[in-house]
């Protein structure tokens, strides 16, 4: 059974709830209280839903996250049966320092349906809607570069490659520079990164490189809802992720997953701004109420908007 749009309200109010509770944070140098903030109040909304909701992403495991811990049972417990994949904020540097690009996400589907994602880091790559087969994560980059150049009929000079400032990409970002290829480096936010390509207006039209798996299925979440090709391979490169692997059903390590292994059937996605960013203005606060916008999308009804809600602080 698809999602039914009834829970699109009380799933933006979760995000733009949580970005509300760590903006009070902004600037104030502390991560750590940004990030619990913004958990205490995801958990204390998502329980106020009537569902059963099993977080499949969370902030790690029991043993080290005492909320929204990978596992937990949320919700009413009545109601549909739901995955969720939580991230309360991506970006807890950009929060703590007054940095743009901060937001509260959570992607939720039908249960069973989205991908319980090792917390290890994954390959991926990410454009816009293109021809099957047109770019792969196995391809040479410059081929992906040639494929993309003449899919979109765009001269390499004119294209637009996102990619985590790490050192880890040296190789792509240099060999980016030698395509002249334009780079747009970001500092963290892989979700956020990822979503560039989803909208012309971002004028990105590959993202590419390695970052956390769990973002990776969040990100799908969203990509999905617009068609745009996405492909993620987890990275195991130690004992502890391969045994965490197994036990979690992953028997071939080296697979390449598409979108739709990653995120089937039905799904839906909230993405609210904590600090501004090109994709989401941040948390406003006017006296008795903030203003919040939040990115959604809703694969089934093909909703893909940009939200704006003026909420009551003590609502």
């Amino acid at each position: 059974m698809p999602i039914d749009k009834k829970f699109i309200d009380q799933f933006i109010k979760v995000t733009s709830k949580a970005a509300f509770a760590s903006s009070f944070f902004i600037g104030k140098k502390d991560k750590i209280a940004a990030d619990k903030a913004a958990v205490d109040s995801m958990r204390s909304e998502l329980n106020k839903i009537n569902m059963t909701c099993k977080v499949v992403i969370g902030e790690g495991t029991l043993d080290n996250a005492p909320m929204l811990y990978t596992g937990e049972i949320l919700g009413t417990k009545k109601g549909p049966f739901f995955d969720i994949a939580v991230d309360p904020v991506e970006g807890t540097n950009f929060v703590a320092n007054n940095l743009p690009g901060g937001i509260a996400v959570l992607a939720i589907s039908e249960e069973g349906n989205l991908f319980n994602a090792p917390e290890t880091y994954m390959d991926k790559i990410a454009t816009g809607k293109i021809d099957k087969g047109l770019i792969d994560l196995d391809y040479p980059l410059e081929k992906n570069i040639k494929n993309l150049s003449e899919f979109k009929n765009k001269d390499f000079s004119s294209l637009t490659v996102c990619v985590l400032d790490r050192p880890r990409h040296k190789k792509i970002i240099d060999e980016l520079k030698d395509l002249k290829i334009n780079i747009k480096l970001i500092t963290d936010g892989d979700v956020l990164g990822s979503l560039y390509v989803s909208d012309p207006k971002y004028n990105v039209d590959m993202f590419i490189g390695i970052g956390g798996g769990p973002e990776g299925v969040i990100a799908a979440c969203a990509l999905d809802a617009y068609d745009c090709h996405f492909q993620g391979r987890f990275i195991f490169d130690n004992e502890k992720d391969i045994l965490e692997a197994k036990s979690m059903g992953i028997t071939n390590l080296n697979k390449k997953y598409e979108l739709n292994e990653i995120v089937k059937g039905d799904s839906l996605f909230c993405a609210s701004g904590i600090t501004s960013s090109e994709v989401l203005k941040g948390t406003i606060i006017e006296d008795d109420k903030f203003v919040s916008e939040t990115l959604v999308t809703h694969k089934s009804s093909n909703f893909r908007e940009i939200v704006k809600n003026i909420n009551l602080i003590n609502e």
